[in-house]
């Protein structure tokens, strides 16, 4: 994957949807399987993820299904990922990434589980609210820590006005975004798509050129760093 920030759009109903994220710049479109506004069947899945441009990472959102049926439905639609949202144990999901190419696996903020995390054999860790698809945020001081960001995907009330917030403050690998960029339930807004996306790419590049300065011995002009240089990160406490 880039080394840019990684953004996915989830809760993708429909071909046009998911062409008008990918034309944003998401680097990952999410299907959701289990019980919500915005499930959909996997025929209709398969229908989709064969029309989009190669490369673009197509992810499986499942919620306490059986291992079995989720490996069956990831590998005969071709999903490039398996994002496990539930309560799924350790054994399971390692089972379930045996069988596939990529997984995520969910955990809402503040689950003490997340402790065990390794156990479950998964590339990323997702923190979420604590009611999945809600569009509730959650304290991100709960997504500190957690695991190294380099494997953490912040969501949870994510939307164009606070994801710079968010990734300013935690720093992570990715964001996933569903109810945040909607018209309505199932169907995206292409205007909060486009800001979304863009004000969570700015963050990341603020944050990486601030990181760059700080771990800089010098200035640009050979001048020793001195107190005041470097901004400040955002506060969300003080907002």
């Amino acid at each position: 994957m880039s080394e840019d920030l990684f953004v996915k759009i989830c809760g993708v109903t429909s071909e046009p949807d998911a062409l008008l994220a990918i034309g944003m710049g998401a680097d990952a479109v999410g299907f959701i399987f289990a019980p919500s506004p915005r499930q959909v069947s996997a025929v209709a899945v398969a229908d989709i993820v064969k029309r989009l441009p190669h490369g673009v990472l197509t992810v499986g959102v499942f919620r306490d299904e059986s291992r079995q049926r989720v490996v069956e439905i990831a590998n005969q639609i071709g999903l490039g990922a398996v994002q496990l949202h539930g309560h799924e144990s350790a054994e399971d999901s390692r089972w379930v990434r045996d069988r596939v190419s990529l997984t995520i696996k969910a955990f809402s903020a503040g689950d003490r589980t997340i402790s065990r995390f390794e156990e479950f054999g998964a590339d990323y860790l997702l923190i979420d609210g604590p009611s999945p698809g809600s569009g509730e945020v959650f304290d991100w001081r709960l997504g500190e820590g957690v695991v190294d960001p380099s494997r953490l995907i912040v969501s949870g009330g994510l939307h164009p006005d606070n994801v710079a917030h968010a990734v300013a403050r935690l720093r992570p690998f990715g964001v996933d975004v569903a109810t945040g960029v909607e018209a309505e339930a199932g169907r995206k807004d292409p205007q909060l798509l486009r800001a979304f996306i863009a004000n969570a790419r700015q963050a990341d590049r603020a944050a990486q050129a601030e990181h760059d300065t700080e771990v800089a011995p010098d200035q640009a002009d050979g001048g020793p760093l001195v107190a005041g240089d470097v901004e400040e990160p955002y506060d969300w406490m003080d907002s």
